[in-house]
């Protein structure tokens, strides 16, 4: 497997270098800033991505930012952000990006070596690795058991839309019409109180308050 870092804390960077260089992962970039992660990952093209969300030169959101822009420029790059906080705009944003390689861990979690491991090899296969308290976090909107108005046959598409499966692999599962699949994720959204907005972030929504109950 071949990684590039994007961490601007030395120490924190030089020490997810050791850790995966103990398991036979090669680390082939390591760099400070949202502007030369992009630069690497065009130039070696990586297995994965891990990424900090704050980042010179304002420290706010620039890792997040360049992780969108590299999988735009690397089409479906896996990326793996690790963070001290939850930037709830373009964590929804990268979750949405694409069908799976993508994980989002909070800091602390790297003190847990297997464990992030883990999610470095989840993530670089395709799969998902989201922090329970990013979920938490992003799903925080003081509504009351949001999952408790559902029907049983909209908890059920809920559940299928959690596993990946697209409106026409649901309509197949569940030998329904996909125009049946449609309204029920519609009376989903709506009970959830999902605004209109994108389809893909109402959708990523509607799963992270499935996974967070």
């Amino acid at each position: 497997m071949r990684v590039v870092i994007a961490e601007d804390a030395v120490l924190l960077r030089a020490g997810v270098q050791r850790l995966l260089a103990d398991e036979g992962i090669e680390t082939v970039a390591a760099v400070g800033s949202g502007d030369e992660l992009l630069g690497v990952v065009e130039q070696h093209r990586p297995d994965l991505a891990i990424v900090d969300v704050r980042m010179p030169p304002t420290f706010t959101d620039e890792g997040l930012r360049a992780a969108l822009r590299a999988r735009e420029a690397v089409k479906d790059l896996p990326v793996l952000v690790l963070s001290q906080y939850v930037e709830e705009t373009y964590a929804v944003e990268l979750l949405s990006a694409g069908a799976g390689g993508v994980g989002y861990l909070l800091k602390e979690r790297v003190a847990d070596v297997a464990e992030f491991l883990d999610a470095v090899r989840r993530v670089a296969g395709g799969g998902t690795a989201i922090d329970p308290e990013v979920i938490a976090q992003l799903m925080a909107r003081g509504r009351k058991n949001p999952l408790d108005s559902l029907t049983a046959r909209e908890s059920e598409v809920l559940g299928l839309m959690a596993q990946g499966l697209s409106n026409t692999a649901i309509a197949a599962t569940l030998v329904v019409s996909h125009g049946a699949v449609e309204k029920h994720i519609g009376n989903i959204f709506a009970k959830l109180g999902l605004e209109a907005s994108s389809e893909e972030h109402r959708r990523v929504r509607a799963v992270l308050t499935y996974l967070g109950r």
